[in-house]
C-alpha cells in the first residue's frame, strides 16, 4: 500500500513510517525543513519539505495521487504555548488541517484516514461530570477535531482517531516535551519531599506508537472509529519515581495532594500566563481534579493494533534524561514547532 503521511519526520510519525515500510509498504511525507540532527528517518520514505498549509489544493493533490491511506501525525497538544484565544491555534493546527485535507484524500481516491489524537477527548466522554470540555479549550478542540473526522466518513472512506496518551521516548536531536515537568517540579527540590496529585495516567512508548498508527492504516475497518490507546497504566508517584531515578535523586519522597491543594499551587502559574500573554489549553484550576483521577485505559484498543511489549520504565527513564540536558543547556535539540 502506499501511505501519505504529514509529520513523518517527527518522534511519532517517524516511527510509523519505518514499520510501514519494514511491512513493505510506501510511505511519501511531508514535513517542515530541518531534520533533527541524528534522527533515524527512514531513507525509504519520500520527504517533501514544506508547509503543507502553504501548499495549493492542485500540489496536495498531486503529492496524494496513487496513495491509500492518510496518517495526520501533525499538529500540536496541550504543552505548546499560545496567545489568546488559544482555541484559534487549535482550529488552525489540528482541526482546519483535516477540514481541507479529507476532501482533498477522497478526490485523489484515498480510502483511509488515520488521525492522532488525544486521550482527553476519551477522559470527556467517558466522565462529562467532569465538565472538561467545558472547562478547557484543549480538550474541546479535540472533540471538535473527532466530529470533523467522525463527518468525514462515508462508505468509501473511513476514518480512525487514536486517542494517544502519554507518550515516553526520545528522538535523537529532538528536544522531548517532557522539559516542561522538569521546569515544574525542579522548584520543590529544596524541600524533603514532592506534593503531587494522587491520580494517574496511561502511557505508552514512542515504538507502540509506531506499531498502533502502522496497524490502523492497515485496518479494513469502514466509518469511523475512536480508539482509547494505552499500554501502561501507572500512579503519579510511581512514575515520579522514575523521574527521579533518571535526575540522580533516588528514594526521593512524593506525597500525595487534594486537588484543592494544588489549586493553591496553582496561582503562581495562572500569573506567570498572564504576564506572558499566554492562554493556557487546559484551566490551571481544573488541571487538579484531571489529575487527580485515574486516567487509566484497557490495552486491548493497542494490542488490537499491533502494539507489543516494551519497557516503558527505560523510556520513562531516557526522556527525563535528555529533557535534563535540555533543560540545563546541555544539548543543542530541535523544539516542538507549530508550523
Amino acid at each position: 500500500m502506499n501511505i501519505f503521511m504529514i509529520g513523518g519526520t517527527g518522534l511519532l510519525g517517524c516511527e510509523a513510517a519505518q514499520q510501514l515500510i519494514n511491512k513493505g509498504h510506501n510511505v511519501t511525507t511531508v514535513a517542515l525543513a530541518g531534520l533533527p540532527e541524528g534522527a533515524p528517518i527512514p531513507k525509504e520514505m519520500k520527504i517533501e519539505f514544506g508547509d503543507i498549509n502553504k501548499r495549493s489544493d492542485e500540489e496536495i493533490l498531486e503529492l496524494m495521487k496513487g496513495n491509500d491511506v492518510f496518517v495526520f501525525a501533525a499538529g500540536v497538544d496541550e504543552r505548546v504555548e499560545f496567545p489568546a484565544p488559544v482555541m484559534d491555534y487549535y482550529k488552525k493546527f489540528n482541526i482546519a488541517p483535516l477540514e481541507r485535507m479529507f476532501p482533498l484524500c477522497k478526490k485523489a481516491g484515498i480510502k483511509r484516514a488515520v488521525v492522532l489524537g488525544s486521550y482527553f477527548a476519551f477522559l470527556a466522554k467517558q466522565k462529562p461530570e467532569m465538565q472538561c470540555a467545558q472547562k478547557n479549550p484543549y480538550i474541546k478542540s479535540r472533540l471538535m477535531q473527532e466530529e470533523v473526522c467522525k463527518n468525514a466518513a462515508d462508505e468509501n472512506f473511513s476514518t480512525c482517531v487514536l486517542e494517544l496518551p502519554y507518550i515516553f521516548g526520545t528522538q535523537p536531536g529532538r528536544k522531548p516535551v517532557w522539559t516542561i515537568l522538569i521546569e515544574q517540579i525542579e522548584f520543590m527540590d529544596k524541600l524533603p519531599f514532592t506534593l503531587y496529585p494522587k491520580g494517574g495516567t496511561a502511557m505508552l512508548t514512542c515504538r507502540q506508537v509506531g506499531e498502533v498508527i502502522c496497524g490502523a492504516a492497515l485496518s479494513d475497518h469502514k466509518g469511523y472509529e475512536a480508539l482509547p490507546i494505552a499500554m501502561y497504566n501507572m500512579k503519579w508517584d510511581k512514575f515520579l519515581g522514575i523521574v527521579y531515578d533518571a535526575r540522580n535523586m533516588p528514594g526521593r519522597k512524593i506525597v500525595g495532594v487534594a486537588p484543592w491543594m494544588m489549586k493553591m499551587g496553582m496561582k503562581k502559574a495562572v500569573k506567570d500566563y498572564a504576564e506572558r500573554g499566554i492562554d493556557s489549553g487546559i484551566d490551571p484550576y481544573h488541571l487538579p481534579y484531571i489529575m487527580d483521577y485515574d486516567l487509566f485505559i484497557d490495552s486491548s484498543y493497542a494490542k488490537d493494533c499491533g502494539a507489543t511489549a516494551d519497557d516503558i520504565e527505560a523510556a520513562i527513564h531516557d526522556s527525563i534524561k535528555v529533557s535534563v540536558a535540555a533543560h540545563e543547556g546541555k544539548a543543542k535539540l530541535l523544539e516542538m514547532r507549530a508550523e
